[in-house]
């Protein structure tokens, strides 16, 4: 018989197949503040999350909430507009969700993008930072729990959690476009407190480059699932001062606005690329 989580991804699956029928090959996980690419993509069908079995609903400023169907640069792609968070209340399982749902429509491909605040004194506010390794000890583990084998296997192996490949093509298109491209480590924690000046200090101690709320579980299950993942983290403030540092969410939705056009234009031509 099948398990609770088995049974809600065939329902949520067979609900999107009932209103979008093309099997999109490209998943994008769109961060704050990071919604306007949808702007840039031939638009063929949205469904709300409240209007999908099983989906949990966002509840955070600068998330839309909807799932949108369409076609970049050639390539059929699903975008979520809105992720879920671990500081929102939901638990690893719903924020990683959607996840398993791209991967059961026929995504082999996921493209993330989320603010994080810079903890490496070389990085500065706008800069775009591809992931090439992350920190995910502060934050649950979305695959705890009885393993479902249909998914993936039990002890996945995390020596190359973001896409080497992809992460080459994106700096070549960097060159091309004459972007700044900055690479690094991203620590994911939960939040939704930002991090006291000790936390930043750590962080920096420990390997990191930049600190955010998000992307770390997503990643875990994608790479579970067997897809190939590229991220990149606009860097929205930065975390190590020595004056005020005092970070609100409206300065980092102001802050992932300005370098949003770069993230476009570096999504863009990446999915021309795959």
């Amino acid at each position: 018989m099948a398990t609770q989580l088995m049974q809600q991804l065939s329902e949520t699956v067979n609900y999107i197949q009932t209103q979008y029928a093309a099997k999109p090959v490209v998943g994008i996980v769109l961060g704050s503040g990071l919604g306007n690419l949808t702007a840039e993509m031939t638009v063929e069908k949205e469904i709300p999350y409240d209007k999908i079995p099983h989906f949990p609903v966002s509840t955070v400023k600068g998330h839309s909430g909807k799932l949108i169907f369409g076609e970049i640069s050639g390539k059929k792609v699903l975008v979520m507009a809105g992720r879920f968070h671990f500081y929102e209340g939901y638990t690893p399982l719903q924020v990683t969700f959607p996840v398993r749902v791209m991967k059961a429509l026929g995504v082999e491909t996921l493209l993330l993008s989320n603010a994080a605040g810079s903890v490496n004194p070389g990085f500065k506010v706008g800069d775009l930072m591809l992931i090439n390794d992350h920190i995910s000890f502060f934050v649950p583990n979305p695959l705890l729990g009885k393993n479902e084998d249909e998914l993936g296997t039990r002890f996945p192996d995390m020596s190359e959690p973001y896409s080497k490949t992809l992460i080459a093509k994106a700096k070549e298109i960097g060159q091309q476009l004459n972007y700044d491209l900055k690479e690094g480590v991203y620590t994911g924690v939960t939040g939704p407190t930002f991090e006291t000046r000790a936390e930043y200090k750590l962080i920096l101690a420990i390997g990191g480059d930049a600190v955010g709320m998000s992307t770390v579980q997503e990643n875990i299950v994608a790479i579970h699932a067997g897809m190939q993942v590229f991220a990149v983290s606009v860097i929205t403030d930065l975390g190590i001062r020595d004056d005020e540092n005092v970070i609100t969410h409206e300065e980092v939705l102001a802050a992932a606005k300005e370098a949003e056009p770069k993230l476009t234009r570096l999504f863009k031509e990446l999915i021309a690329a795959i």
